[in-house]
């Protein structure tokens, strides 16, 4: 079970270096400077890659339930390999962005957090506390009971 969860982990890490690669090449294509946060460019952002950027969204969900199907026994299971395996894409996302980057400079740092089905606008700290909590709980679930 934990080495189950320990690659999952893995997994959630390994997709958010790929996406936090991906972001650096978009913003760099797009004239953005490193520093610039996300929401500030959002209203220079062309509605074409806007909807292109959706549907890349729309495909890591994609991506993380169709895994969840797959390596899920129950239901309840499958839920918590989902949301196990987002919460480590999303905290190491601004993680690898930090590496790259340099990216949030600190964790009160407006970013848009998802376009889909319109932008959620939040500091980063945010998603990386959600994050984290979910992984301590899960941990905790997985190191007091048998799922």
């Amino acid at each position: 079970m934990m080495e189950r969860f320990l690659l999952l982990a893995l997994f959630g890490i390994a997709m958010a270096h790929l996406e936090g690669v991906t972001v650096v090449y978009l913003r760099k294509a797009l004239g953005m400077i490193d520093a610039q946060s996300n929401h500030e460019s959002l209203k220079e952002f062309p509605k074409r890659y806007l909807f292109i950027e959706r549907t890349r969204e729309a495909a890591t969900i994609v991506m993380l339930v169709t895994l969840s199907l797959l390596v899920g026994g129950s239901w309840l299971d499958k839920m918590i390999v989902f949301l196990w395996t987002f919460a480590f894409w999303d905290l190491f996302y601004y993680f690898s962005l930090y590496l790259l980057i340099k990216w949030p400079p600190n964790l009160a740092s407006i970013d848009v957090l998802f376009l889909i089905p319109r932008p959620w606008i939040a500091p980063v700290w945010v998603p990386i506390g959600i994050s984290s909590i979910t992984i301590i709980m899960i941990a905790f679930l997985l190191l007091t009971s048998t799922l």
